[in-house]
């Protein structure tokens, strides 16, 4: 079943579409957040990824895990099943490491297609969380 996601992801092969005050937002996210992990949800409408939404990490061990407060997942969803922004992914950092799927991120995986954008210092990687694991997702940053 091709569902909404899959169908934009489809078709956006080449980039993603990302507005530059979601980029600004999550940096700035992950810099007060750290040395602790920060997380939130993407947002799309359109073409394009158009929000974030941070949201406190509740994972017992948030220096070195995440997880989204389950509340406002629910809260994302119910707001895109009365006509809001969709939810497309989520985000989080990496107070040490890369912006790459580290192995917990890997295990974490459902493959359900989401994109997981990961922040390590000033670098950010986009990634799909595909069937088979994770690929890189290049992405175009653009006014919002």
């Amino acid at each position: 079943m091709m569902t909404s996601l899959s169908v934009m992801l489809e078709a956006c092969a080449m980039d993603i579409k990302v507005a530059s005050g979601v980029i600004d937002r999550i940096l700035r996210e992950a810099g007060k957040a750290h040395p602790l992990e920060a997380c939130g949800i993407m947002l799309r409408e359109g073409d394009r990824i158009s929000d974030c939404v941070a949201t406190r990490n509740v994972h017992p061990a948030p220096a070195t895990h995440f997880e989204i407060d389950p509340q406002a997942l629910i809260d994302a969803h119910r707001a895109a099943r009365k006509g809001g922004p969709q939810v497309i992914g989520y985000y989080h950092s990496h107070p040490v490491g890369d912006a790459r799927p580290s192995k917990t991120d890997r295990v974490m995986s459902t493959g359900d297609g989401s994109i997981w954008v990961i922040i390590a210092g000033q670098e950010i990687g986009l990634w799909r969380d595909d069937p088979d694991g994770f690929t890189e997702v290049s992405y175009a940053v653009v006014d919002d």
